[in-house]
């Protein structure tokens, strides 16, 4: 009897902590999915003022995943860097977006140019999300953001999922020593003037236009930024928005439709590479074995236990919802 009492008391306890930890501080998660061919690297940057996220940089070997908590009202950008290697010192360098923190986790570094961005600014104008995939600083990998669970008028997904690096103006290309094209500057990383990095005279929107070589990225990836004013089609927005999926290299397959707009499914690629030995997941995290067992105890052995039907009310009440709140 006093082992049930002590579990029924357990369950309450994980119940209550987690409620007033992740749901007062955790506003939704973000799960990165490399579906390339090759090994990447994502690096993640906090905005200015803005603590750093858990981790700001890992490596994703070639189908896996990982998914990073951020707090309400968080803003920043994350992104892929690729051929990455480390010498005999133990710096660490990669070939595009490098942060140059010499290190795996980025630290405060951004990505230096070119990269293909992902930012968000969190419970923003309005209570709502507000993302975008960037070509603005070029393009190293296709990218496609999905939010899952939200819901708006322009709570759609965005990215750009068409392989830029093989169609990239010469004057344009990043190669590799090998001699791999490896992603593609914008204009203004290459040419450094005005009209191209709206600076000077040109930075506003009546004078900053599109260049040949912004409408080049436009027209391949249309819901991507592609120069500093292209607000008007390249901005979205959500609300109650649970889980934003980043897939770097998604299959021409992939859905492109959020989930609110699909009766709620996910649009999640598929992944393969959990066998049917490896324990559950729930939101991609683990499971330990009992764990069903401790949140499975029941009202009616509870209100046996504490001969008060509200505690064990209260109990399984919190108990499922917080259940609900993992599953869904």
């Amino acid at each position: 009897m006093a082992q049930v009492k002590v579990l029924c008391l357990f369950a309450l306890f994980l119940t209550l902590t987690d409620l007033f930890v992740t749901g007062v501080h955790s506003a939704a998660t973000f799960t990165m999915v490399n579906k390339c061919q090759q090994t990447i690297w994502p690096g993640l940057l906090s905005n200015a003022g803005i603590a750093p996220l858990s981790t700001t940089g890992f490596v994703l070997q070639k189908g896996e995943s990982k998914t990073v908590n951020v707090p309400s009202s968080w803003g920043g950008r994350f992104w892929a860097r690729t051929h990455c290697t480390e010498d005999s010192t133990g710096k660490f360098t990669c070939a595009t977006g490098d942060c140059g923190s010499g290190k795996l986790e980025c630290a405060g570094g951004n990505a230096a140019p070119p990269a293909t961005l992902a930012e968000f600014t969190l419970d923003g104008s309005g209570g709502m999300d507000f993302f975008d995939v960037s070509l603005v600083d070029g393009y190293n990998l296709p990218m496609l953001v999905v939010p899952q669970g939200g819901s708006g008028n322009n709570c759609t997904s965005t990215g750009c999922v068409v392989d830029l690096n093989g169609a990239c103006p010469s004057e344009l290309k990043v190669t590799s020593a090998g001699g791999e094209n490896v992603a593609c500057k914008s204009a203004c990383e290459a040419f450094r003037q005005d009209e191209y990095c709206c600076a000077g005279a040109y930075n506003n929107p009546n004078t900053c236009k599109p260049s040949s070589y912004s409408m080049l990225f436009k027209k391949a990836c249309p819901s991507a930024y592609s120069f500093a004013y292209d607000d008007k089609t390249s901005t979205f927005t959500c609300a109650g928005v649970n889980n934003y999926l980043i897939t770097f290299c998604p299959s021409p397959n992939t859905s492109q439709k959020s989930s609110s707009s699909s009766g709620g499914q996910n649009q999640e690629p598929e992944d393969n590479n959990n066998s049917n030995n490896e324990p559950s997941t729930i939101n991609n995290s683990m499971v330990y074995d009992g764990a069903w067992d401790i949140s499975s105890a029941s009202s009616t052995t509870c209100t046996h236990v504490f001969s008060s039907p509200a505690i064990a009310g209260a109990i399984a009440f919190l108990t499922a919802f917080q259940l609900h709140r993992q599953l869904f």
